[in-house]
């Protein structure tokens, strides 16, 4: 059976040139490099500076994604964004990316769940290419975390940095069948009820602000370790195929020991796990973007290969993506 694939053919990665280590955050709350260190994982984040906003990065990403996949922004059809720390309230952060690239031609949007943004964006893009929408996608996560956190918490301002990722999706003939180069599927779930446990406390029509990030840190990591192993197994499932046929895994960048728990849960062998987060920390939406980028761009990630690619976000909203490069 003949179908049409999303496959990806440009991937581009940018964090800012501010880089905030752990030693410098305590200098500046009550934490240590070592207190970061054993319950996250985290070495160092990166940081936007005053006048640097979202779309600065989502550009960097997005033009290294297109020189990567030889296009000009022309080429594109769509544009989507996934961010949870926008620009403005509107318009969306996708336009202004839009504009700033050149491209006059197609649509652009945000999409918003969180740290789930990139898998949901990228089934959005998925969409799009297989009922004939589009052709040529560029998918962006990307964000400014540091805009959103209580500098007083030193439970939550520890965990997050900025930065971008970007990939370029182009259709193209597939068989159907699990060898096709592509996306294979995609898996999205969400659970409102959990509102309480990872959120903002602020709103454009609650309070006015932009609110500062709310977490139950132990809730968090014990929903995440389940929610994400669910996600991975619905997706496998899926394609006929378990989680020891995975060449890679490129997890949300939120807490190592979040990214142990999964592999333990499922039986993954760490070296198959890609891991960024002691460069970075959590940058929400773009944390799966960058990560797939330093395996593609480090050799590990092949022609070929199966990956598959997860996260979970405030809301809650969780889900997977299984793809063949």
């Amino acid at each position: 059976m003949s179908i049409t694939r999303s496959i990806v053919v440009g991937c581009g990665a940018y964090l800012p040139a501010n880089v905030v280590t752990n030693a410098d955050l305590a200098k500046r709350i009550e934490t240590s490099d070592e207190w970061i260190t054993e319950r996250t994982g985290i070495k160092k984040r990166h940081m936007v500076v005053d006048g640097e906003v979202t779309s600065d990065l989502a550009v960097h990403a997005a033009k290294r994604a297109l020189d990567m996949a030889h296009m000009q922004p022309d080429e594109l059809d769509l544009i989507v964004v996934a961010t949870t720390t926008p620009d403005e309230t509107f318009p969306s952060t996708a336009t202004k990316v839009q504009a700033r690239l050149g491209m006059t031609r197609g649509a652009a949007f945000d999409v918003q769940a969180v740290c789930s943004g990139f898998i949901y964006a990228l089934s959005v893009a998925d969409n799009f290419i297989r009922c004939g929408q589009a052709k040529a996608v560029l998918v962006i996560g990307a964000e400014t975390m540091s805009r959103i956190l209580d500098w007083n918490d030193r439970g939550t301002c520890v965990l997050f940095g900025d930065g971008a990722g970007a990939v370029v999706l182009r259709a193209a003939p597939g068989e159907g069948s699990n060898a096709d180069r592509g996306i294979l599927n995609t898996k999205l779930f969400s659970d409102g009820r959990m509102h309480d446990l990872l959120y903002t406390d602020g709103g454009v029509s609650s309070t006015g602000t932009a609110g500062h990030l709310r977490m139950q840190g132990r809730e968090v990591f014990k929903h995440a370790v389940t929610n994400i192993a669910a996600a991975i197994e619905a997706s496998t499932q899926e394609a006929g195929i378990t989680p020891a046929d995975i060449d890679w895994f490129i997890p949300h960048q939120a807490n190592q020991r979040i990214l142990d728990g999964t592999a333990r849960k499922l039986s993954i062998r760490p070296e198959r796990v890609v891991s960024t987060v002691s460069e970075h920390g959590n940058t929400s939406a773009a944390s799966v973007p960058l990560a797939l980028c330093v395996a593609v761009e480090d050799g590990r990630i092949k022609r070929g290969d199966l990956v598959l690619l997860e996260a979970m976000g405030g809301g809650f909203t969780w889900g997977a993506a299984l793809l063949r490069w």
